[in-house]
C-alpha cells in the first residue's frame, strides 16, 4: 500500500467491492473464497541438521543446496474458517485453471463462489478455454463470479494474511523437494481446517475513506 500515491474511481471501485464482500453475513450458498498464489524455493540441506535436545532447538547450517521452485495456491474462505490448497510445479493459466475446477468440486452445494484474486494475467477466462474443452470451461465459469482487486492493491487479498500464517507455521523452514512440501502443506491445510481458523478482517469502505482519501483523485 506503500507504493499508492494516487487512487482513482477505478481503484476505489475494486476497493470497495471486495471491502463490501467482506462485510457480508456468511453465506453457505455463495461463499466467498479469497485466492493466492506463494512461491517456494526447493533447498534441500547441505550437511544434516542438528536434532532438537532438552534445552536446545534443531539448529541447521547456511549452507544449502537449491533443487528448483514450487507453487501453492491458497483459497481461504475467511468467514468459515475452511481453506483449500495445491502444491503445483508452476503457476501456469492451465493450473490456475484446474485449481479454481477444484474449488468448484469442493463446494458442490454452492449457487456461485465469489473469488477475491488479483490482477495476474493468468487469472482470466481465457485460462479455463486454454485448459478445457468449451462446454467444461463454461460450467465452471458459470459457478464462479470473480472480484478483482485494484491494481497494486493486492493486500486487500485476505489470502495474503492466510499465506502469511502458512509461511510462520509450515513452508517458512527449508523443504527439498515439490512431494515433502505438498506433504507439509495438506498436514497443515487439515489442522486449520480442523481448528476452523476464520480471519477478522476489520478494514472497512468507512476505514478506508478515512485513512486513505487524501489520496483519491
Amino acid at each position: 500500500m506503500w507504493c499508492i500515491q494516487r487512487m482513482d474511481a477505478a481503484f476505489r471501485a475494486r476497493m470497495y467491492d471486495v471491502l463490501d464482500l467482506y462485510e457480508e453475513p456468511y453465506d453457505p450458498k455463495r461463499p466467498l473464497l479469497c485466492v493466492d498464489e506463494k512461491p517456494k524455493q526447493l533447498l534441500w540441506e547441505k550437511r544434516r541438521p542438528i536434532p532438537m535436545r532438552p534445552g536446545s532447538m534443531e539448529r541447521y547450517d547456511y549452507e544449502y543446496v537449491r533443487n528448483g521452485t514450487a507453487n501453492i495456491f491458497v483459497a481461504v474462505e475467511l468467514k468459515a474458517g475452511r481453506r483449500v490448497t495445491q502444491v503445483t510445479e508452476r503457476r501456469t493459466m492451465t493450473d490456475f485453471a484446474r485449481f479454481v475446477r477444484m474449488l468448484v468440486d469442493e463446494y458442490p452445494d454452492a449457487e456461485v463462489i465469489r473469488l477475491v484474486i488479483d490482477n495476474l494475467s493468468t487469472h482470466k477466462e481465457k485460462s479455463f478455454y486454454e485448459t478445457f474443452s468449451e462446454d467444461d470451461a463454461e460450467s465452471i465459469i458459470k459457478k464462479i463470479e470473480f472480484h478483482y482487486t485494484p491494481r497494486h492493491g493486492s493486500w486487500l487479498n485476505a489470502a495474503e494474511i492466510e499465506i502469511s500464517v502458512m509461511d510462520v507455521e509450515c513452508t517458512g523452514r527449508r523443504i527439498g523437494d515439490r512431494e515433502t512440501l505438498a506433504r507439509e502443506v495438506v498436514a497443515w491445510t487439515r489442522m486449520r481446517n480442523c481448528r476452523k481458523k476464520k480471519i477478522e478482517w476489520r478494514f472497512t469502505r468507512e476505514k478506508a475513506d478515512k485513512k486513505l482519501s487524501r489520496h483519491y483523485v
